[in-house]
């Protein structure tokens, strides 16, 4: 796909948001440094349904359908099988960042946190659908550092309960942090604080 095409994108397959994880969904993206998803497992969604862009405001929605043999059911807990809250945040980190990468922003993402978290429900592995619904009220990007940031509140929803609440999630994009020559020592082999 072309990076003129990427940017005018309202949705992504699930093989193209594998894609996005690998590096290799856009062949000519004008930055060396640019934003990717987690690779499955970690990747915490299916498909991408709608991507909303008005200046500094907009809107992400992904689903996940949820499977019952899922990695974290075998483990998180043993007689007590539930998604861990945990990754319905780092789902909408991820979409913050891709938010950011689809608004043209260069650099890789990071989390940056998030104000309040509130639990109301679970996951569990006999559910179907959960659905990320992010509203992003701040984008924008700094031209001089190269770095972008996203401030959006998200909501989990699993078969249409509503069950999560993340507040003002803030995920950052930063040029120059990449670790593409790993296990290899080198400059961004450690880690530390990044320059906002």
């Amino acid at each position: 796909m072309k990076y003129e095409d990427f940017l005018k994108r309202t949705s992504f397959s699930k093989e193209e948001l594998i894609a996005i994880s690998w590096g290799t969904l856009v062949e000519d993206h004008p930055s060396k440094d640019y934003a990717v998803l987690p690779a499955p497992p970690l990747l915490m969604f299916d498909r991408v349904i709608d991507i909303q862009r008005d200046g500094p405001r907009g809107a992400i929605v992904a689903e996940q359908d949820v499977r019952f043999d899922e990695w974290f059911f075998q483990c998180h807990f043993r007689l007590d099988p539930v998604q861990p809250g945990c990754l319905g945040v780092d789902a909408i980190w991820q979409l913050l960042g891709l938010y950011c990468s689809a608004c043209g922003s260069r650099g890789i993402g990071r989390a940056l946190g998030c104000k309040e978290v509130d639990f109301s429900g679970q996951i569990r592995p006999y559910d179907e659908v959960v659905r990320y619904e992010v509203e992003v009220r701040r984008y924008t990007e700094l031209k001089s550092s190269g770095t972008a940031l996203a401030i959006g509140t998200g909501k989990v929803f699993v078969n249409d309960q509503h069950i999560y609440t993340i507040t003002d999630a803030k995920v950052g994009m930063f040029e120059g942090i990449r670790y593409a020559d790993y296990p290899a020592h080198s400059a961004n082999s450690r880690g530390g604080l990044l320059k906002r």
